[in-house]
């Protein structure tokens, strides 16, 4: 009887046993969603990256969902943080920081080690970067696909042109003397055309250390109004104006429309984010070069600032949903990740461990193409607030309002001049409004 007994016993242990190893081994993985506006190229290379931290993850599940463009992105989030319907994770372009900042809706990034009891070295990551989403010398956001504007330009045409395939324009008067050669030549009927024309303003301000907004750019407190509009500013609005006048830029849209131009080879030179790099250079039949952003000659310099996208991460979510989301996180700036994504779309790789890596592996040398944008945004300023970068709360509602103003001063509808005032006018009414909404 007492064998009997014990052989129930060790029966009803090992089915207890089996039991639990069974909840364990089909228990379901921690779902991450994390809501993203990755198109094109880089959207095979995000979700390559997921697929393998799930693979090597299996505790957690990150399910990623294209939202639609950053301004799209922006905007579902905010309506949807309320109804507790948002994700966990969010990238935000970098327009929407000040916005994410006074929203109440995220955790800082900074924040999450010492919740989950662990340490963090925030050193590690690129400095222009990490100053850009930091506030009181804290980061904010985690740097995931940081960007800058650089000079994109078709050797072949050049040469075609008469120019020298290996001397782009470094200054606007060499813009528009060789923009003149290339119509003349009749290889194009427009010589250059940029992608998002209100970021390459703010790019041209900051690279000649000329605020956009006072408050230091919004970083010293909340903008009350803009301040490019003086002789610097119009200067830049009058320059392409005439240089759209003569042939030489044709206005291409937002964001990357005017990629397609070039990449077609129906104009020799574009000015556009680094994180189009791998596209154009897989999708163009012809050899790419890169250079700096030109210069207005005479004026301070600055620095190209920081563009691209950040995450952000939701407040409110579970322990175990956190430590998925911190878990993602770090996986994504580690080193082999970082290079991945790097190669894969011409993003800056957010870690010096993975910068010097590339360095050491001679990346830089045989790829001078991705080469350009780290030397352009490390051989400017980084002590000024121009430099730094703009932050604003309707930063997106007052770069529309930059666009169709500057599109009518294309169009000859209105001066230059005429257009600053315009955008101004309705960009301080946007800035009074959101100082009314957040203001201390």
């Amino acid at each position: 009887m007492i064998n009997i007994k014990r052989n129930l016993l060790i029966v009803l242990a090992l089915v207890i046993c089996l039991l639990l190893l069974a909840e364990i081994a089909f228990a379901k993985p921690v779902t991450i969603t994390f809501w993203h506006a990755m198109s094109g190229s880089r959207l095979g290379v995000l979700e390559s990256i997921i697929e393998s931290f799930n693979a090597t993850h299996p505790d957690y599940e990150v399910k990623p969902l294209f939202t639609g463009t950053y301004a799209e992105t922006l905007t579902k989030y905010i309506a949807a943080y309320p109804t507790k319907t948002g994700p966990n994770i969010v990238q935000v372009y970098e327009v929407g920081t000040q916005t994410m900042i006074d929203s109440d809706a995220i955790i800082p990034v900074y924040q999450i080690p010492e919740m989950l009891g662990e340490t963090w070295d925030w050193a590690q990551y690129v400095i222009p970067i990490t100053n850009y989403y930091s506030v009181d010398g804290n980061l904010w956001s985690m740097p995931f696909n940081s960007s800058t504007a650089m000079l994109y330009y078709n050797k072949d045409l050049f040469e075609a042109a008469g120019l020298d395939p290996n001397k782009p324009p470094s200054t606007w008067k060499e813009m528009e003397e060789y923009g003149e050669k290339i119509l003349a030549s009749g290889v194009v009927d427009h010589v250059y055309s940029t992608g998002w024309p209100d970021w390459i303003f703010e790019q041209t301000l900051a690279y000649h250390n000329h605020l956009y907004a006072d408050n230091e750019n919004g970083r010293a407190g909340l903008a009350t109004k803009v301040v490019f509009n003086d002789d610097f500013g119009q200067m830049v609005v009058d320059t392409w104006t005439r240089l759209h006048n003569k042939g030489i830029y044709i206005f291409g849209g937002a964001e990357y429309s005017a990629n397609s131009a070039f990449k077609a080879g129906q104009i020799a030179m574009l000015i556009q984010s680094t994180s189009s790099l791998a596209g154009i250079l897989k999708g163009s039949e012809f050899k790419v070069g890169t250079s700096f952003l030109p210069r207005f000659e005479g004026y301070p310099i600055g620095n190209s600032i920081i563009g691209g996208g950040s995450l952000w991460v939701t407040k409110e979510q579970s322990e175990e949903e956190l430590r998925g989301v911190w878990e993602f996180l770090k996986y994504l700036g580690r080193k082999d990740i970082a290079i991945q994504w790097h190669k894969g779309t011409g993003y800056f790789p957010v870690s010096g461990a993975a910068l010097k890596d590339l360095l050491d592996e001679g990346w830089f040398s045989a790829e001078q193409t991705f080469l350009t944008a780290f030397l352009q945004i490390l051989s400017g300023r980084r002590d000024t607030a121009a430099s730094t970068g703009v932050r604003l709360g309707p930063f997106v509602a007052m770069r529309e309002v930059f666009v169709s103003s500057l599109e009518k001063s294309l169009a000859g509808q209105i001066s230059p001049k005429d257009a600053l005032n315009e955008a101004e006018e309705k960009m301080n009414l946007l800035l009074k409004d959101y100082l009314e909404l957040y203001g201390r």
